[in-house]
């Protein structure tokens, strides 16, 4: 989802929008590996698709409670502007949630926020969670964005792959701009995470 920083959404919508980045040597914009949660994947079909991991040195269980406390987002997250949960309770299959984040105007789209409402579509506590929707703003619309997130234990800390799918009309009318959005969102978003939980581990 974004010279858009962030419209990366979780989707995600992962995300939303915000400037765009350079993408880290192990990021990819090709297709999606066999990485799921639960069997489930980001869209095979997408155009709009990016990929990207990290190693966080830090707990799992730390890395995890950031990454699903969704109502702290934007404690440490700056591109996330407002947060709201849908229903209570921790984070399961179903859960919703509803989020703004700021996209910079582009050559073919004006500045907005985007209103990102975000189904958990799965979820795997302690490994992985996937989620879906669409991401919408004056000017600017993401039909789909497909987030997935997988957390898997190394040496030191915690590897965490995530990967995202965008669909629909607006944004695949310039795809290699879309995809550069979604992988500086995508880079941002692990960036937060990996100096948030470290700096959590090291109190």
């Amino acid at each position: 989802m974004p010279s858009m920083r962030r419209l990366a959404f979780a989707i995600p919508l992962a995300v939303a929008a915000a400037t765009l980045g350079v993408a880290a040597p192990s990021a990819q914009a090709t297709p999606a590996g066999s990485s799921t949660c639960r069997g489930q994947g980001v869209d095979p079909a997408a155009q709009i698709r990016y990929q990207t991991d990290t190693v966080i040195k830090a707990p799992l269980s730390t890395v995890w409670k950031l990454q699903t406390d969704v109502e702290r987002w934007p404690a440490w997250q700056a591109p996330v502007l407002t947060m709201k949960r849908l229903d209570p309770g921790y984070l399961r299959k179903g859960s919703q949630f509803r989020w703004t984040t700021p996209a910079q105007a582009t050559p073919t789209t004006p500045e907005t926020t985007l209103t990102i409402t975000s189904t958990v579509r799965q979820l795997r506590r302690g490994a992985c969670i996937l989620w879906k929707g669409p991401a919408i703003g004056d000017g600017l619309r993401i039909d789909e964005g497909v987030h997935l997130w997988t957390f898997t234990k190394v040496e030191g800390g915690v590897r965490v792959h995530t990967e995202e799918t965008w669909t629909g009309d607006q944004v695949e009318s310039n795809v290699p701009m879309a995809t550069e959005a979604l992988g500086a969102g995508l880079e941002q978003w692990l960036r937060d995470l990996k100096a948030t939980a470290e700096a959590r581990a090291r109190q």
